[in-house]
């Protein structure tokens, strides 16, 4: 094969007429899928849940370091405490 593999997933009503315009609708699922990808919790991969090792390493971390809100753009942030 070339490198390329073929995914498939069920969809409801509402995001095929969602999609109905969309031109290009495997380019369109992959950027989408990139963009999720790429904005995952680089801890939990995107699941929301820390493994017991993960929420040790999360507990550690947070000795020196704590999230706060930014003052300019009012989202979430790791800051260094030390």
């Amino acid at each position: 094969m070339d490198g390329k593999h073929i995914i498939t997933f069920k969809a409801d009503q509402a995001l095929v007429d969602a999609m109905d315009g969309v031109t290009n609708r495997s380019e369109f699922i992959r950027a989408a899928i990139l963009a999720a990808l790429d904005g995952a919790c680089p801890l939990c991969h995107g699941t929301g849940v820390l493994s017991p090792r993960q929420r040790q390493h999360w507990c550690e971390f947070t000795a020196n370091h704590a999230v706060e809100t930014c003052g300019d753009c009012h989202e979430s942030r790791i800051v260094c405490k030390v």
